[in-house]
């Protein structure tokens, strides 16, 4: 029985993906059902999946500095969209301001935090 379903990818521009991965993996070990768009997911691929598939939360990666615009850029569509989902996001180069900052709900230091979160999100 799932928990509930969670969506990630890791934002257009960026192709490292072990995080994500990991994370993936925990949550799934927790009974959650993962849907993982991969690496260099463009903005409105994450906002298209999450309409069609009832997506209550997003988790979104990267690692590189010049791809922060692009998580920024898929939150803000997440949002105009309306998808009533709350936001994650986790990576080397985030900090629990700046996730504050680009509209996300929650900062994930690691794979346990994103547990912590898909709980209070989902239960």
């Amino acid at each position: 029985v799932s928990k509930g379903k969670i969506l990630v990818a890791t934002v257009k521009g960026d192709i490292h993906d072990i995080g994500k991965n990991i994370v993936k993996v925990i949550l799934e070990n927790y009974g959650y059902d993962v849907i993982d768009l991969g690496r260099d997911v463009a903005a409105e691929r994450v906002v298209k999946t999450a309409q069609e598939q009832g997506i209550r939360l997003v988790g979104l990666s990267a690692l590189m500095t010049t791809t922060l615009a692009s998580m920024e850029q898929t939150i803000r569509l997440l949002r105009e969209a309306a998808v009533d989902c709350r936001v994650f996001v986790g990576g080397a180069v985030l900090t629990p301001g700046y996730a504050k900052r680009i509209g996300a709900d929650y900062y994930a230091k690691d794979a346990k935090q994103a547990v912590d979160i898909a709980k209070e999100v989902l239960g």
